[in-house]
């Protein structure tokens, strides 16, 4: 999570996957979206931006864990 400030708005919920220490997909809240960076990452994050509930559910996580940890 990337704070800027306490608002939900000001938020940035990031996820990254990793194999043999290189990111090859992440999910970026502020583009809404997973965005591959290998060849393998962009295949899956094709695969996984069709599935609407996996981007809904990505995008609760930014309210679910970053807005209740702001305060720490």
């Amino acid at each position: 999570c990337v704070f800027s400030s306490p608002e939900l708005k000001d938020i940035q919920y990031v996820y990254s996957m990793y194999y043999n220490k290189l990111e090859y997909m992440r999910f970026d809240s502020n583009v809404g979206k997973f965005v591959g960076y290998t060849t393998y990452g962009v295949k899956n994050a094709e695969h996984w931006n069709k599935d609407t509930s996996q981007i809904a559910a990505r995008k609760a996580q930014s309210e679910t864990v970053c807005l209740h940890n702001v305060g720490i």
